[in-house]
Formats: structure tokens, sequence, C-alpha cells
């Protein structure tokens, strides 16, 4: 990273919109798709909705950004058991608006499946997600700053384990958390699937905060 421009992290703002929901979305394109595409909306349009609002784990609240020269290059998050409830209403609060009564309760559904294979955080875990970099920005050190900087952030809630999930089908993003020093503890195989995208199989990796 050393010949890279610095980067700066902050937490996000509601305005980070259009720069910050396509490296959440780089996290799990499928995933993404197959909880909240369909005919009529996008993940593109949930998240135009829940990230400006703030709230749960979709909210810019959750997110911090991080930037070189202004413009921003990296998203991620950090959360911890303590929001699951939060999170999970906040969740059906922001999908009513999206996709409707009638909408709402398949995206439920499928959320809580996917949740399965990419657990919510539990007791002393501080989880990190939703990271992206962008693509012309990759291979220069910012996701590793990124997760030292969400780990710092970690240290700060009093839980002793950081944990993350990384689908079978990225061994490059594996390999940069074995070098941050996370390990693998288990591995949830996933058959979720539908037209519209899917939940490939996922590694828990875990690591001291």
């Amino acid at each position: 990273m050393s010949n890279a421009p610095p980067v700066t992290f902050r937490p996000a703002r509601a305005n980070d919109a259009e720069a910050a929901i396509p490296l959440i979305l780089s996290s799990g394109p499928e995933a993404f798709n197959y909880v909240f595409a369909n005919p009529h909306q996008s993940p593109v349009d949930f998240l135009r909705y829940a990230f400006p609002s703030g709230g749960g784990q979709f909210g810019f609240r959750n997110h911090v950004v991080g930037e070189i020269d202004g413009q921003v290059v990296a998203a991620g998050a950090g959360w911890t058991s303590a929001t699951n409830l939060s999170f999970m209403l906040a969740a059906v609060g922001q999908f009513l608006p999206v996709f409707g009564p009638l909408g709402t309760a398949p995206v439920i559904i499928r959320g809580l499946r996917t949740e399965a294979v990419i657990r919510p955080p539990a007791a002393g875990e501080f989880y990190v997600g939703h990271l992206g970099v962008a693509p012309d920005h990759r291979g220069q050190g910012i996701g590793e700053a990124l997760i030292a900087h969400l780990l710092a952030i970690g240290a700060t809630t009093g839980r002793s384990r950081a944990v993350l999930d990384v689908s079978v089908e990225n061994p490059r993003a594996q390999a940069l958390y074995t070098r941050l020093g996370f390990r693998v503890t288990a591995e949830r195989p996933s058959s979720l699937r539908r037209d519209a995208g899917y939940v490939p199989s996922h590694r828990r990796m875990e690591r001291a905060v």
C-alpha cells in the first residue's frame, strides 16, 4: 500500500448512497439478488431507500467509508448481537415501502433462510460485513486497511472475537482474511437458489479482536 494514495476512513453519511451502494452489493451480489430481486424491484432499489434512511443493517449509520481525494472507494460495516433485534425491526420497516405488503413477506422468508448460511453475530462477537472496494482501487491494500479500521471499532465494543463470512467461491477474499489472522471455524453448505440469484456456501472465519 506504500505506493497507493492514502485512504481515510470515516462514518458513512446519507449522501454517500450512490457511491457506497455498489460497493456494498459487491460483497455478495448473488445473495443480494436472491433475497431482494423480484420482477419489479432490485437490490439497488432497496438499498437506495434503506441506506439513506440510516437505521438497521443496511443504513448508513451501520457503515464506514474510505475516501481517497474525497472520492469514496471503500465501504464496510461492523455490528454486534446487541443490534440483532433492532436490525430485524428496521428491516421490516424498510421492506414495506419498497416491496409493499405482499412483496415483503417473501423477502423476509428469503432473508431468514439466508441467515442460516450467513448467520448474525452471537454474544461476544463483532461481525464484519458488507466489505467492498472500488474495482479501480483493488490490490492497493485498501481492503486490508478497511478491515483494520473496522477491527479497531470492534475493540471498543467489549467483544472478544471478530467474525466474518466468506463465500467458498471467493478464495481471494479468504486468502486476505487469513493473512489478517482470521481462521475458518465452520463451513455452512447452501442450496438456496432461485432464478434471480443464489446464496453460495459460506465459511465462517474468526480472530481475536
